[in-house]
This record gives structure tokens, C-alpha cells and sequence, in this order.
């Protein structure tokens, strides 16, 4: 897998993730985040660019992020992988086999990565099929069948 970047639509997420979470007292001041997060967002419209690399994101603006992609579920599973029944996609989340497999060593901007796609695609059953399966997702990677209900 090629190393993707911060995509833009999620450092507008978590720019406005922080504003609900630290609103302005004046309505015209930011919290720290949200200027750190403002930044990078101002210089990828400027440079008219979809994805900043990690590493040449500011430590400030980095930690916003990282603090943002924790509130956000971590795997897209469902509990119905089709990859164990040899599927090179699963038809639950939408990942492919190597994804499912290799989820836990992934870094937070590889997993948006994946998740940006499968969004994208909208074709796994979490999009549609079992829709409202994935609303009573945790987040959880590979979670215990049960605990989302019959499919």
C-alpha cells in the first residue's frame, strides 16, 4: 500500500470536530487546535492540494488531528467478512483482503485512506444491506457478531 496523505475533507472534520468541542467564547477567536488545523487547511487550498504528507504536517496541527481521529470508529467491520470465505473484497466493510488483514499495524492516515475509499465506493453492505448493522457498530475490528444483531 502506498503511504496516502492527510486528505483534506478529514482536516476540515477535525477542524470542525474541535470548533464544537472548544467554541469560541467571543465567536470570533479559536481554540489552538482549530488555528493549527486552520493552517494547513488554508496552505492545501492555496496549493490547491487533496493531501498533505504526516510528517510535514506541524506537531500542533498533527496532535489536533490524531486527537480528532480517535473519536472516529476505527474499523469499518460489520461481522460478516467475506474474506475468510476467500473474497479478495469483503462484501461487509468493502476492505480488501490485505486491508483486513493488516488492519492493526496500519497508521490513523492509512486508515482514513481505506475508509475515504470505501466510503467512495459505497458498495460494501455496511452502505447499504446492513446500514442500520453498521449504525450499532462500535468500531470494534472484527466485533462479536451478537453484539450488532441477526443479519
Amino acid at each position: 500500500m502506498s503511504s496516502p496523505g492527510v486528505h483534506i475533507l478529514d482536516i476540515e472534520a477535525a477542524i470542525n470536530w474541535w470548533r464544537r468541542r472548544s467554541p469560541s467564547p467571543d465567536g470570533i477567536t479559536a481554540c489552538p487546535e482549530v488555528l493549527a488545523l486552520a493552517e494547513v487547511y488554508a496552505l492545501m487550498v492555496y496549493y490547491r492540494e487533496d493531501e498533505c504528507g504526516e510528517a510535514s504536517m506541524p506537531a500542533r496541527a498533527r496532535e489536533a488531528w490524531l486527537a480528532w481521529y480517535a473519536s472516529t470508529p476505527d474499523a469499518p467491520c460489520i461481522a460478516i467478512c467475506s474474506t475468510t470465505q476467500g473474497d479478495d473484497v469483503c462484501k461487509g466493510c468493502g476492505r480488501t483482503f490485505d486491508e483486513v488483514q493488516h488492519w492493526p499495524v496500519l497508521t490513523p492516515v492509512e486508515k482514513r485512506a481505506v475508509w475515504r475509499r470505501i466510503v467512495h465506493e459505497g458498495t460494501a453492505w455496511r452502505f447499504n444491506r446492513y446500514a442500520e448493522r453498521a449504525r450499532s457498530a462500535t468500531g470494534a475490528d472484527h466485533p462479536d457478531p451478537e453484539s450488532l444483531g441477526q443479519p
